[in-house]
């Protein structure tokens, strides 16, 4: 009996996608930034599928899948999961088609993409918050199509989904002038990776692709170096749209063939990269749309001169949590730092800490303190943000030579997140 020829995404089928995709997805800028140019002496381009009609990349599978289901399929209707922004994507086809969709979401999806989700596909769709990470929605997902017989829209596993997501490799080859040295890809389940690290394999087989995954998910990696697709026991769910715990089986079979190195970036540092977007180029990614940027530090010495190319393919962000990316940044850049003070039970004890151990640009951001009664001496949670990490050397002797007991709880994970 004759092996079953692997699955590859051929230029024909992703050439088809491209012609069924032309009247519906916006055909997206190929921008060079300056800034990011300047910083790596390099010339680096970002191809804006945040600015999609759904603001991710996503519309181009989900389109391209359940526009070409038959009427009988049609009527059953469809089915997925989805952290977000392939909902959108379903939601946004099955209006446009007319099919009635029902949308399982992790209940920790951000508010922002729910609510995206249901003004897209308006009366067509329901939206179902399940389990904590993708995975359990996809599983809840499953059951129903089983029970119902409603059509499964898989997020990246299925071939119409990677051959939608590589148009828009076949749009960044368009409007490239020249050859691209280097192409960075995000990585989740790997159908973005998969569909256009295929096209350009077949069209730029001189371009490096490197994927992209956040260091707390680092799924697609873990499985190529095993040799075997790999399901992780646990995930860091920041990076939402690309924590996922198994990578697709016909996504791990393409990336192993097309992707020349798989690159984890902190999620701290994702943060950083989502601040200076903001700050220095008004441009708003969520997590996973910083993914590709991300990773050009790790490859400094490598691009430089080079023509580099960055999938940004996500904005659905939401600015509540702002914050969160705040704080994540400063700790991953080592601006934040917390302590357990023990402090004596005395008057005038804060104002020595202030005046002996706090530097003239270090700020108290944090304070609790409850003072105990019959105890020398009463433990105190604080936080201080540092203008320059240099610094953090100088806080921690000025503390010891001024008698202040302290335990560094930056390094204590437990500890950490039981009070931080």
């Amino acid at each position: 009996m004759s092996q079953q020829k692997s699955y590859y995404p051929t230029l024909r089928s992703i050439t088809l996608a491209q012609l069924n995709l032309n009247t519906i997805v916006e055909t997206t800028p190929l921008q060079r930034n300056t800034n990011l140019s300047n910083r790596y002496s390099a010339n680096v381009f970002l191809k804006r599928e945040d600015l999609q009609v759904v603001r991710s990349y996503k519309i181009r599978g989900a389109y391209n899948k359940i526009s070409g289901l038959t009427d009988e399929e049609r009527l059953r209707g469809v089915v997925c999961a989805s952290a977000g922004n392939h909902a959108q994507g379903v939601a946004y086809s099955c209006q446009l088609l007319d099919i009635k969709g029902k949308i399982y979401m992790p209940t920790t999806t951000p508010k922002q993409k729910i609510t995206q989700v249901k003004m897209f596909g308006k009366d067509k769709v329901e939206v179902i918050l399940v389990g904590d990470t993708y995975d359990a929605a996809s599983d809840a997902a499953h059951r129903n199509s089983e029970e119902t017989g409603m059509v499964y829209i898989h997020p990246f596993d299925d071939p119409q989904i990677i051959e939608g997501q590589a148009t828009s490799g076949v749009e960044i080859l368009q409007d490239f002038s020249g050859s691209i040295d280097y192409l960075f890809l995000p990585i989740g389940g790997g159908g973005l990776a998969a569909g256009v690290g295929a096209y350009f394999k077949q069209i730029s087989p001189g371009t490096k692709i490197i994927g992209v995954e956040p260091a707390g998910a680092p799924s697609m990696k873990m499985s190529i170096e095993k040799g075997e697709v790999t399901t992780l026991n646990t995930i860091d769910k920041f990076v939402d749209g690309a924590a996922v715990q198994r990578v697709g089986d016909l996504t791990f079979k393409v990336c192993q063939q097309v992707l020349d190195d798989i690159v984890a970036v902190p999620e701290g540092k994702v943060c950083t990269t989502i601040l200076e977007l903001y700050n220095q180029d008004a441009i708003v990614v969520e997590p996973a749309g910083a993914l590709a940027i991300t990773a050009l530090d790790f490859y400094r010495e490598q691009i430089k001169g080079k023509n580099v190319v960055c999938m940004v393919s996500g904005s659905n962000n939401d600015i509540t949590r702002t914050e969160e990316i705040r704080e994540r940044s400063m700790l991953y850049e080592g601006l934040k730092h917390y302590f357990i003070v023990r402090f004596p039970q005395r008057a005038g004890a804060l104002r020595d800490f202030v005046d002996q151990v706090l530097g003239p640009n270090d700020d108290i951001t944090m304070f609790d303190y409850s003072k105990k009664t019959n105890r020398e001496q009463g433990p105190a949670l604080i936080g201080i943000e540092l203008l320059d990490k240099d610094d953090f050397q100088g806080l921690v002797q000025r503390m010891e030579a001024n008698g202040f007991l302290a335990e560094y709880i930056n390094e204590r994970p437990d500890l950490f997140q039981l009070l931080i």
